[in-house]
């Protein structure tokens, strides 16, 4: 079936005219950045002219600000598979790390290891570094081979020791997605807890936080949920860990926060995982896109996220062999998340060139090419172009 028959018939292509995309663009790096929905752009301008201009510090409670942390956050729960109440919309995910990986370490106050995969995103590599530090000896990072095996054998080998161990839900340069109810097992096997990075699986693959029985997971809003730069990240926190201190007992996680009691005292459930004021029109604007997620059936955008993956391996098999590029995402899309990447020696000037000719990709050092698959605004006709451009550009 050719590309246009493809979108002709697909189910979700109405979503396409729901976001305001530049003419002559092929936006591939949704996995970075999401692209902007017009119903985006509408809410921060009411915001901002309406609720902010008009009703001024009254909009705390008249437009609602005060709940937009567990508002965002029940509508987010709705994407990840998880129960109301656990999941709140707040500061970033490296910050949610950092309260994840404490909390992670008050329930189980004897072990005082964190494993994680040598793999794994470096950022959260570097907050349990910090963590750790912060703790001192004798708390260890423990890093293995990024695969459900090497987790379980050092489960079995220390895990008396293991508080949790703290995966990505879908790498960030290979795309591979791990199976997240087997790691979690282990985990739960050994005593421990399992903590999932969602931020390149949120929005583009099926997440089933309860199912899997994971304790705690972080993501971000900006990606292929489309928040916006730097938009609100989110806390997962099962609610048989709600009793948990976490270590950044701002005064947003009070039980009174307008109370100014001089003592710190938890509010109950989810709430207590907050700690500063929330950016409200940051908030407004990861709420008005997710509300156009949720819209979007989970099946047809997973469906059609490996389709265009599966088409764009194919038509590089075909066009651009013996050209250099080197494909390190599974071909399986089983275990594929929403982006491919190809090593290529000169991968900096190949994106260059792809970006100059309106084709827009990322590269990672320091020979890594990243093509991101968002099902809501990319087609197959996207896909069959930016190939060509592709094999031009590596010519």
């Amino acid at each position: 079936m050719d590309a246009t028959t493809l979108d002709r018939e697909d189910p979700l292509a109405r979503f396409r005219a729901e976001f305001d995309l530049p003419e002559g663009v092929i936006y591939l790096d949704g996995n970075s950045l999401g692209a902007l929905p017009h119903r985006t752009k509408a809410r921060v301008r009411d915001v901002t002219e309406h609720e902010w201009r008009e009703g001024l510090i009254r909009s705390w409670t008249d437009a609602g600000w005060m709940e937009l942390p567990q508002r965002v956050g029940d509508k987010i729960a709705r994407l990840v598979g998880a129960p109301a109440g656990t999941v709140i919309a707040t500061d970033s995910t490296s910050v949610n790390l950092y309260k994840a990986l404490s909390i992670a370490l008050a329930a189980n106050p004897a072990r005082r290891i964190i494993v994680s995969d040598r793999a794994n995103f470096p950022t959260d590599l570097y907050i349990a570094e910090g963590l750790l530090r912060q703790l001192g000896a004798p708390h260890e990072l423990l890093l293995v081979d990024p695969t459900e095996e090497a987790i379980e054998k050092a489960l079995g080998e220390r895990g008396s020791e293991v508080a949790a161990v703290f995966h990505t839900h879908v790498n960030f340069t290979t795309a591979r997605l791990y199976d997240m109810a087997r790691i979690t097992s282990a985990a739960h096997r050994a005593g421990a807890l399992a903590l999932w990075d969602l931020s390149h699986s949120v929005g583009a693959v099926p997440i089933d936080l309860a199912g899997s029985g994971a304790d705690l997971a972080v993501g971000c809003g900006y990606k292929y949920l489309n928040g916006g730069p730097g938009a609100p990240a989110f806390l997962f926190v099962a609610d048989r860990l709600h009793h948990l201190p976490q270590p950044l007992s701002g005064w947003m996680g009070h039980a009174q926060p307008f109370d100014f009691s001089p003592a710190y005292r938890p509010a109950r459930g989810i709430s207590r995982f907050l700690s500063g004021t929330p950016s409200v029109i940051a908030m407004s604007a990861l709420e008005s896109s997710v509300d156009l997620m949720l819209e979007a059936p989970m099946a047809d955008i997973r469906r059609k996220s490996a389709a265009l993956c599966d088409a764009f391996i194919t038509a590089v098999d075909e066009q651009c062999a013996g050209r250099g590029l080197e494909l390190v995402t599974p071909r399986d899309g089983a275990i594929r998340g929403s982006h491919v990447s190809y090593r290529h020696p000169r991968s900096a000037d190949v994106m260059k060139r792809l970006i100059a000719r309106g084709v827009i990709g990322d590269c990672r050092p320091p020979d890594l090419l990243r093509f991101g698959f968002a099902p809501l605004y990319l087609r197959h006709a996207d896909v069959s172009a930016a190939v060509t451009i592709l094999r031009d550009c590596l010519e």
